[in-house]
């Protein structure tokens, strides 16, 4: 689909007059080269760009005007709910009612306007993307200039969302919203808590928070306190050694593999660190993952991590207080001691910053339901790998603080990741089945499901490719459009009374055309799996949508396909991995074509002590075997007539071929397994080798019998 069609079926009729004239803009493009013979003159380029800038006037007047118009409403509602919450006593639920709807009608407001801004600037992009490459001429640094000055794409919602959730969880508690410690998990006990990871399309991305604080307020951990853009900025310093210890250690999901940051909430000036230690446990061990954390202020992080500073001196003060019991106190105060020990026993060191912007959705002091929305998030470069030291003998870098994108770092120190991440966190009583917002909004084409999905693992991979040979299955994935058409056509913002067209504007590839979305076939990724489950099974596909078409385009080829998956399915053992027909489990295969060379796809396996055990009963099993035919030898060779001799060789064969290839298979099963490899278990072979040996022994004595 042409941006112009796409643009023109995702207008929102009230705004229509508003938008760029993306189709004029071009005519009159192709009108002046045509009018030259293809050649394009200093004046045409001058009478172009006052068109443009002609354009974008008009886009930013009203964008100023719409979004002035949006805090008008947004502050009368306020007063309203303000009003009818100091008359309690007397109110009634129609008057809730009424102010839930304008609200609502406002929430509209907010998800139109971001649409608007957000398709007007990628019709912006487009045009002059199209100009310079008919034109030849560089329009686009200098229309930059011009875009930066008047930045109607830049407005931050995220003020305006804070505001909406207050009004929002105030009429729908009606005046009586739940209180409690925003940072406190509450005091739930039996409950099964269950993680999941998505990406969000950047076009997704204000329609999320705006569904979502339907549903659940926006976290605020200091309510008396105005809400302010850096409020939210998150800020983590991940540790590891030149040998990536850490790094592989989280990749591979080993037992006891640990993650160690520095995290720190805010600005720069920030005083307080947290040190925190992330540490991964199988579940047949009968323990949970845990991440502990101490503070520590910014002033002796430096002593602290050289071993110039005791764990035992952090908590002096605190032990002098007496805000903590005794037992809690030592419990971090083995906690600091264990990290320090790690980082100075394995010469750790910071290597790289994740930054971001969170909105938590949550309760006051109920941690059933916890959604967390990052976004702007960035990886940076802060190790010395390469024998240049980025923090300069400090435990940071200060070169920069929260000045998203980070411009002036050079390319290869900085990952801006493309999508916002969204955690949902849910702690449910046995049985019992998440809430059905939180089932609709995860099966819907707002989000997409990438289990596993690590900052740390990320950034490690995409900036230092030189020191790492194992990267994550998401990595050769990136350039997979993860946008999806709507499913549910209800689903998303609407009016009171209408239905809002909820398409939004889409980046488009060079050319100006939109790939068509993935509907069907293939193995399963996000919609079709339960998308609540957190750990990867044998039958979890790692791919994402356009990843797993079968691009097969001949009814005979497909037919011939599936006939084939079925034979193997029917002779193949039912603990092999599967897949569905005409699709590929090995990732290496699959992207060889994407993977860097030298690299390689690590697939997380869960392994349990059962495997183990399984292999050596299985070995056990064929010594049995092996030990029967060696007897039947020996009593051919004893008491057998002389064609018996024949016999006896043929089953000695058997015998040795019996445990000299049960010996091989368990040593390779046992190296597959501790290295989790993703290979395939069941033996195919060594069965019929067996049986195909047995019979021809048979065969031939019953030959040499018949003989005599």
């Amino acid at each position: 689909m042409k941006f112009g069609e796409t643009l023109r079926k995702s207008l929102i009729k009230e705004y229509s007059f508003y938008y760029i004239d993306y189709d004029e803009l071009k005519h009159k493009l192709k009108k002046l080269l045509k009018t030259n013979d293809n050649e394009w003159k200093n004046e045409f380029e001058e009478e172009f760009l006052n068109e443009l800038e002609t354009q974008l006037d008009k886009v930013y007047s009203f964008t100023k005007v719409k979004s002035t118009e949006v805090k008008r409403r947004l502050k009368d509602a306020d007063k309203s709910v303000t009003k009818l919450i100091s008359n309690i006593a007397t109110a009634h639920d129609d008057e809730f009612l009424i102010l839930e709807n304008e609200i609502n009608d406002v929430i509209a407001d907010v998800y139109d306007l971001a649409r608007f801004t957000r398709l007007n600037y990628t019709g912006f992009q487009k045009i002059v993307k199209k100009h310079d490459k008919l034109t030849k001429f560089h329009l686009r640094p200098i229309f930059q200039v011009r875009l930066n000055s008047k930045p109607f794409f830049k407005d931050n919602y995220d003020i305006l969302i804070v505001q909406l959730s207050k009004l929002y969880d105030l009429v729908r508690t009606r005046g009586n919203p739940i209180q409690g410690d925003s940072s406190a998990g509450g005091s739930q006990q039996n409950f099964v808590r269950q993680t999941t990871k998505y990406w969000v399309h950047p076009d997704n991305i204000t329609e999320l928070k705006l569904l979502v604080l339907k549903h659940l307020p926006v976290l605020v951990f200091n309510a008396d306190k105005e809400f302010e853009p850096e409020d939210s900025a998150i800020t983590s310093i991940y540790f590891d050694n030149k040998d990536m210890d850490l790094y592989y250690g989280r990749l591979r999901k080993d037992e006891g593999a640990e993650a160690i940051r520095l995290r720190w909430y805010g600005n720069m000036k920030s005083e307080q660190i947290f040190v925190e230690r992330k540490t991964h446990r199988e579940d047949w061990t009968g323990e949970k993952s845990v991440k502990a954390r101490f503070v520590l202020k910014e002033k002796k992080v430096n002593q602290f991590l050289k071993g110039e500073l005791p764990a035992k001196q952090v908590f002096d003060k605190m032990r002098k207080e007496g805000k903590k019991s005794s037992q809690q106190i030592d419990n971090l105060e083995k906690l600091a001691s264990e990290v320090q020990y790690r980082v100075l026993k394995d010469k750790m060191r910071p290597v790289m910053r994740s930054f971001y912007n969170r909105t938590a959705f949550q309760l006051p002091g109920d941690a059933r339901v916890r959604i967390s929305l990052d976004t702007e998030l960035t990886m940076v470069r802060e190790d010395n790998f390469d024998g240049y030291d980025r923090t300069d003998g400090n435990w940071r870098r200060m070169d920069i603080g929260i000045d998203y994108p980070f411009s002036q770092l050079p390319e290869k120190d900085v990952c801006r990741f493309p999508y916002a991440v969204l955690e949902v966190k849910l702690q449910t009583q046995l049985g019992q089945e998440p809430p059905l917002w939180i089932r609709e909004l995860v099966a819907s084409h707002i989000v997409e499901a990438v289990p596993k999905f690590s900052k740390f693992i990320h950034g490690g991979a995409a900036l230092l490719p030189d020191y790492v040979d194992l990267i994550p299955f998401w990595l050769p994935q990136m350039d997979v459009d993860i946008r999806k058409p709507k499913i549910q056509e209800e689903f998303g913002i609407n009016r009171n009374h209408k239905k809002l067209i909820t398409s939004s504007g889409n980046e488009l590839d060079d050319e100006e055309s939109q790939g068509d979305y993935y509907t069907g076939g293939g193995v399963t990724f996000s919609n079709d799996i339960n998308p609540l489950e957190e750990d990867l099974d044998d039958t979890t596909p790692l791919l994402l949508p356009s990843s797993y078409m079968n691009n097969s385009s001949s009814p005979i080829m497909d037919s011939i396909s599936n006939a084939y998956a079925k034979l193997l399915q029917y002779f193949s053992d039912d603990r092999e991995f599967t897949v569905k027909a005409g699709t590929n489990f090995d990732l290496n295969e699959t992207f060889k074509d994407k993977i860097p060379p030298g690299k390689s796809i690590s697939i997380p396996i869960r392994i349990e002590p059962k495997v183990y055990f399984a292999a050596e009963r299985t070995f056990l099993s064929w010594l049995s075997i092996g030990m029967i035919l060696s007897a039947t030898t020996t009593t051919l060779l004893n008491y057998g007539t002389k064609s018996a001799l024949t016999a006896a060789i043929m089953f000695f064969i058997c015998a040795l071929v019996t445990f000299v290839y049960s010996i091989f298979m368990y040593v390779w099963r046992t190296m597959m397994i501790r290295q989790k490899k993703a290979v395939l278990y069941a033996d195919q072979i060594g069965p019929n080798l067996i049986c195909g040996l047995l019979a021809l022994s048979v065969f031939v004595t019953f030959i040499f019998k018949a003989s005599e």
